[in-house]
């Protein structure tokens, strides 16, 4: 019995074991995707919710921003265990996804609030860096996701406001939302926090390591506190503001502090403290900010430090020795910049160097000898600085470099065989534009030494002399540029010189001493010409070879004697031409222009007639239109206001152009500079000039226009030139509130008219550009615009010292103020003393009173004042005295009167500075002061003088009186012999002489007038 039961037991574990092997096997076929699957099932399912919301897009662009992308999600499915996908990290226990890494993807489609994606509550890693979300919004959903630790979604196309839930993720480590940024311009996007949430998010985020927000609009002050838990931190570009705190230098695991492109961004090196934790900071980003001050010595303590970059910032000063110290440096740039001095032989131990940039300030002395010996070195720019003397003849160390920029410097000597020697090094990054000197010849000798298949030859912008080598150049078959511009070579040049480079793209022949002889060769031919240039050599027409052209694309004939345009030129199928410069030459008509893609069109100093050509307005990418110095008539037409949005230079200045300025400038105008003095204009300044945000030049001087001073102009807020002079304006100016306004303004020139009223104060308030001489030197040296096509630099007419001054280029220095010959009235505002950097101050020819300001002694960067026919009074300021730099000083024809004052600037002004001036006196004047019109020392006055006020006077009277006692004593001894009679006298003399003193003493104290008493303590000056 006891054994068959036993034997059912067993039959019956048997078939429940069976049973359930076949409901295994069953609900492992019916179920497949929850079948022995780690993977939570609710995960799995929204995983594949959010999959289908994308399609593949390996196409795009941001795709191809990625070193390795390919489509991650194409390998989900249903059927595996989602623990098993690609990008998929699961929790090894509960099997929930706890890690979706998705980066270069190639994911395109929106995130909705409502995506599956916000179910995945245990995520605690996300990165969807670099897909396509096709401008979705960061919303807040993205703040449920409570324990999340690295949130990344940088250029993925997101968009819009950042949600401020954002801050509720307080587990998080990395947070990276920088936006899709192409080629260092503006972000592709904008995406941007509200006020406030940024600080909260940094309030909240106690753990935070890596903070990267690149390109995000943030547009607050700098956080006052950071976590100390950060070591890389990343506000490139975020229009973040204020004063840099240094105790952001202190935080103990910095290795990372990016934050240039924020040019409102304030501060200076603190002294760093070599035992300190200083040494885990790897990289320090500033460029592009106001970062100021000097570079400190203890620099040197940042050990660790690889990258260093300050380049486009206000550091001054000396380059400091201690830079010797940072041994692990690998890249340096200190670019315009304001240094000084010359550069320390620093080098020798930064044989990790990569990269060194110091171009751009204003350093001098030789090359460093150190940085011929840095082996890794693969960059080197010294551009642009005051650097003499002779490059090292061998630089045998620079194996790897492949860039070097050494131009507009005064180096001199030969030129160096190893600026050849490596073909990766080329000639086409190493502009040599310095004062090298030497035959051509020799110069070719390196080059065929050396010269290499594909290469272009650039030798410009130096000093060598004699004829072009053609012998020497005709065997360059390969060559693909010629560029021998801005030398002193010479001789006639002949075009079959060149006809064996059939290759040549670009020749550049420009500002040399060389003749180009024309023999109508229309066999010579250039198929693959691209740029030519041929400004100053002598062409009385075209070059014939042109015709045989194909793609031309830079064309610049200047500066010679053409006075016709070939009929064929205006046939030729160029439509990449882009620039196109035939000015001073004689030109007497301008064709038609056809080619839609000029950018560059300049005809200036010309002897062009007639109406302007309405061929122009079809021109819809143009930049620079100059028909500047012509002879042009009639009406500007309507169209030159919007036939072009890329339009920023429109230059009309000196023609014979008549009527009202009927041009309607669009919304969409990039305009900045607007020439139209020098013609017969009438009537107001168009009223859709506001639309020109940008305007930074804005002449209409020389005109017949009229009206009042245009309130709407305190919108223009980049002007920097503003010329209304010799007009018929009239009114008041600056009535109207202008805070904010005229900030950049630099030249102010409104002479010539009949504005009224009293000085434009509120005006003067605001002229931020012109009270500060430490201006940005990083910008260029000249007004203007420049581009890789070319550059442009603004021209203008103003009156200076005197004389009525063509500047055919505005230094960035020159600031100035002409309101001369109006009707203002009033006085001279103290305010104007706060213009340090002015350099020309004309308030002549007006009816203003009062005295001239103290004030004015500030300005020490004047160089002329003129201050004349006015109705000005009092005396001459000493604190004139003051002003070094003046080298004009007119104030004739007012009503001052006293002493001039005298200091060695002041011993060069003539008689004219003066004259009109009845009440004044002393050098150079003919008439001398007389005492009272001497001005009294400023000096205290002791109350406890002898006798109350004696003075000179007395005393003058008291020693005539003792002259004739003595004499009479005297004679009085010699003829009575008598003592007794002598001491009598004597007494008798000395009661009336003490008497008559005391008398004229008491007179002079009655009727002397009231000297000036200068107070002790506060330096106040009483009567």
């Amino acid at each position: 019995m006891f054994v068959n039961q036993t034997t059912m037991e067993i039959k019956l574990i048997w078939l429940y074991t069976l049973i359930f092997q076949l409901l295994i096997l069953q609900y492992g076929v019916a179920f497949p995707f929850y079948a022995r699957h780690l993977c939570h099932h609710d995960d799995g399912r929204a995983l594949l919710q959010f999959m289908e919301l994308f399609h593949i897009n390996g196409s795009n662009l941001i795709s191809s921003l990625c070193d390795y992308s390919y489509p991650k999600t194409t390998s989900w499915n249903e059927n595996t265990d989602c623990c098993t996908w690609d990008g998929v990290t699961c929790h090894k226990v509960t099997g929930h996804v706890i890690g979706l890494d998705l980066r270069c993807s190639q994911l395109q489609g929106a995130i909705s609030p409502n995506s599956s994606l916000f179910s995945l509550s245990q995520l605690q890693k996300l990165n969807l860096a670099y897909n396509d979300f096709m401008h979705s919004q960061i919303s807040c959903e993205f703040g449920g996701l409570t324990k999340l630790t690295h949130l990344d979604l940088s250029g993925s196309n997101f968009d819009g406001k950042i949600a401020s839930e954002i801050s509720h993720l307080s587990k998080l480590v990395l947070l990276d939302l920088s936006p899709l940024v192409l080629l260092d311009l503006s972000p592709f996007i904008s995406l941007h926090f509200a006020e406030h949430d940024f600080h909260m998010i940094l309030k909240n985020l106690t753990q935070i390591s890596v903070l990267c927000l690149h390109a995000v609009n943030i547009s607050s002050n700098f956080p006052k506190n950071l976590s100390s838990s950060l070591t890389y931190l990343n506000l490139q570009g975020t229009h973040i503001r204020g004063r840099l705190p240094n105790d952001v230098f202190q935080l103990p695991k910095m290795q990372v502090l990016a934050l240039g492109g924020n040019s409102y961004l304030t501060g200076s090196f603190p002294k760093f403290n070599c035992s300190s934790k200083f040494p885990l900071l790897q990289q320090l980003e500033l460029s592009s900010t106001n970062f100021t001050g000097q570079i400190p010595e203890s620099i040197g303590c940042l050990k660790s430090i690889k990258f260093l970059t300050f380049q486009s910032s206000q550091l001054c000063g000396h380059l400091p020795s201690n830079l010797s110290k940072l041994v692990q440096l690998k890249k340096l740039d200190l670019s315009s910049n304001k240094l000084e001095g010359k550069i320390p032989d620093l080098f020798t131990n930064l044989q990790h160097l990569i990269y060194l940039s110091l171009s751009d300030n204003n350093l001098d002395g030789f090359f460093p000898p150190s940085i011929a010996n840095l082996t890794e070195l693969k960059g080197l720019d010294l551009g642009s600085n005051s650097m003499t003397g002779h490059l090292p003849s061998n630089a045998t160390g620079l194996q790897k470099l492949s860039f070097l920029l050494l131009s507009n410097n005064s180096f001199s000597g030969t030129i160096p065989s190893w600026l050849f020697r490596d073909p990766k090094l080329g000639l086409l990054s190493n502009n040599l534009g310095n004062r090298f000197t030497g035959g051509i010849m020799d110069a070719f000798q390196l080059v065929l030494k050396y010269f290499i298949k594909g290469q272009m030859i650039d030798l410009s912008n130096n000093k060598l002399d004699g004829p072009i080598p053609m012998s020497s150049i005709s065997t360059l078959q390969n060559l693909v540029g010629l560029d021998l511009s801005s030398n002193n070579l010479s001789g006639i040049v002949e075009p079959n010189m060149f006809s064996n480079l059939k290759k040549l793209a670009l020749l550049s022949l420009s500002n040399n001493r060389l003749m180009w002889r024309t023999d109508n060769n229309v066999s010579l031919s250039f198929p693959n010409l691209w740029e030519l240039r041929l400004s100053s050599c002598g062409l009385s027409e075209f070059p014939d070879f042109l015709k045989n052209s194909k793609d031309l694309g830079f064309l610049e004939l200047s500066n010679n004697n053409i006075h016709q345009i070939p009929s064929w030129f205006t046939s030729m199928p160029w439509d990449s031409l882009i620039y196109l410069n035939l000015s001073y030459n004689s030109l007497s008509s301008l064709v038609p222009l056809r080619w839609k893609s000029l950018n560059i069109l300049d005809f200036r100093f010309n002897q062009l007639q007639g109406p302007l050509p309405l061929s122009i307005c079809n021109l819809e990418e143009l930049v620079i239109l100059d028909l500047s110095n012509n002879k042009f008539t009639g009406a500007i037409p309507k169209c030159f206001g919007n036939f072009s949005s890329e339009l920023e230079v429109l230059d009309l200045t000196n023609n014979g152009l008549q009527g009202s300025i009927e041009v309607s400038f669009s919304r969409q105008s990039s305009l900045k500079h607007l020439g139209l003095s020098g013609n017969f204009l009438e009537g107001s300044l168009p009223e859709s000039l506001p639309n020109c945000e940008q305007l930074e030049v804005l002449d209409v001087g020389n005109n017949n226009m009229n009206g009042t001073f245009p309130t709407w102009l305190k919108n223009l807020k980049e002007i920097k030139v503003l010329i209304l002079k010799s007009n018929q304006f009239f009114g008041p100016v600056g009535i109207f509130k202008a805070k904010n306004s005229f900030m950049n303004l630099q030249i102010f020139d409104l002479s010539n008219n009949k504005f009224t009223g009293v000085l434009p104060t509120r005006i003067l308030e605001n002229l931020r550009s012109m009270m500060s001489r430490n201006k940005n030197e990083t910008v260029a040296l000249y007004m203007g615009l420049y581009s890789d096509n070319a550059d442009y630099q603004d021209s203008i007419s103003i009156t200076m010292k005197g004389q009525e001054i063509e500047f055919t280029r505005i230094l960035t220095t020159l600031n100035t103020i002409d309101l001369s010959s109006n009707n203002f009235s009033g006085k001279i505002p103290e305010v104007i003393g706060n213009l340090t950097a002015l350099k020309l101050l004309n308030l002549s020819h007006n009816r203003l009173s009062g005295h001239i300001p103290s004030t004015i002694g500030n300005l020490s960067s004047l160089e002329t004042l003129d201050l004349s026919s006015n109705q000005i009074e009092g005396e001459i300021p000493r604190q004139l005295t003051s002003l070094t730099s003046l080298e004009v000083l007119n104030l004739s024809q007012n009503r001052l009167v006293g002493r001039i004052p005298l200091s060695p600037q002041f011993t060069t002004f003539s008689n004219d500075s003066y004259q009109g001036n009845l009440g004044l006196c002393g050098f150079p004047l003919t008439k001398n002061c007389r005492e009272t019109d001497q001005v009294p020392p400023l000096q205290e006055e002791d109350s406890d003088n002898f006798l109350g006020g004696f003075t000179w006077k007395p005393v003058i009277v008291g020693y005539c009186c003792g002259i004739v006692l003595g004499v009479a004593v005297g004679t009085l001894m010699f003829l009575t012999g008598k003592p007794e009679q002598l001491v009598r006298f004597i007494e008798e003399e000395i009661y009336h002489c003490v008497r008559f003193l005391c008398w004229k003493n008491q007179v002079y104290r009655r009727f002397r007038k009231p000297k000036r008493r200068c107070h002790k303590d506060k330096g106040t000056t009483h009567k």
